[in-house]
């Protein structure tokens, strides 16, 4: 079973920036479509952003030219990097499938401060 383990989180202030980054302990990272979604407490687990194998990238309109997704097939890496950040943007955040394939890790905290 593929393990996925979420890092680089962490407490900033409104406008700062966050590098992301969840390692895939399978060999199969390559062949999927990759996401980041995100959760806050009460709600649903909403999709952040995808990319696809050949490099496609899709955003949810809330992060849309703040958030640029990444992966690095050789390492089994997909990043996201964060960039004026807003209070709202505050959640645990996952990566995964874009089908969500895989179980989910641990996640990694984000908290922004206004």
């Amino acid at each position: 079973q593929v393990q996925l383990v979420e890092s680089g989180g962490g407490s900033v202030q409104a406008g700062g920036s966050l590098k992301l980054s969840c390692a895939s302990s399978g060999s199969i990272f390559s062949i999927n479509d990759m996401a980041w979604y995100r959760q806050v407490p009460g709600k649903q687990r909403e999709l952040v952003a995808f990319i696809t194998v050949g490099g496609r990238v899709i955003y949810a309109d809330s992060v849309k030219g703040r958030f640029t997704i990444s992966r690095n097939n050789a390492e089994n890496t997909v990043y996201l990097q964060m960039n004026s950040l807003k209070p709202e943007d505050t959640a645990v955040y996952y990566c995964n499938t874009r089908s969500i394939s895989w179980d989910w890790g641990q996640g990694t905290q984000v908290t922004v401060s206004s």
